[in-house]
């Protein structure tokens, strides 16, 4: 998910090398095919919906997937098929992430940087630390569950807010996770990375 706020990690070495990571692993995501994005979307779908914390979730924080991300469709159809409660990100002005209920294709709309968003009641930047499980995208995650996000921060922030124990995942490609993904101070962990190939837990 971009946003349009500079990368909170300034001019560092480690921003350095994230920028470079980053390059690397979104020229790899532009070389799948649609065939593939369908197939990869379906099995992240049924792993993260088998898990136990989000079978025995009330709501879940998740998003949109954009472009060549792996796709979250079948996931927000599976969740709503199963009685959850979905909230979603909103973009604010300052990169910051508000959240409003999900209800369908039919309450999304379209906004900044090709996003889309949902247009029911906001709920606050706070609602996602009410969530039971969180689902985030990125772009890699380390070995203890750093994850690469692209840039601006925002995810970051909101993962900051979630409680402690709290399942959280980052939802991936296969040869995203396990990657020397550099920590700087504000980098929020996640407990979990979902990808085609099933589910790993730090």
């Amino acid at each position: 998910m971009p946003t349009s706020q500079p990368s909170p990690s300034g001019d560092s070495p480690g921003a350095a090398a994230k920028v470079a990571l980053r390059d690397q692993l979104t020229t790899a995501r532009h070389r799948l095919s649609v065939a593939e994005l369908g197939l990869f979307s379906r099995a992240v779908a049924g792993h993260l919906l088998a898990t136990d914390e989000v079978r025995q979730a009330a709501t879940v924080a998740a998003y949109v997937s954009l472009g060549a991300e792996p796709g979250t469709s079948w996931l927000l159809d599976g969740l709503r098929a199963a009685g959850r409660r979905i909230v979603l990100p909103v973009l604010l002005p300052d990169g910051d992430l508000d959240w409003a209920a999900y209800d369908g294709e039919r309450s999304l709309a379209p906004a900044r940087f090709g996003l889309l968003e949902p247009t029911t009641r906001r709920l606050g930047v706070d609602a996602v630390a009410r969530a039971d499980a969180v689902v985030v995208p990125g772009l890699a995650v380390s070995s203890s569950g750093v994850r690469l996000g692209r840039g601006g921060g925002s995810y970051d922030r909101a993962l900051g807010r979630v409680p402690i124990g709290t399942f959280t995942c980052v939802v991936l490609y296969d040869d995203e996770v396990d990657r020397p993904v550099p920590v700087e101070p504000h980098d929020r962990a996640v407990t979990a990375a979902v990808t085609p190939s099933g589910l790993r837990r730090f």
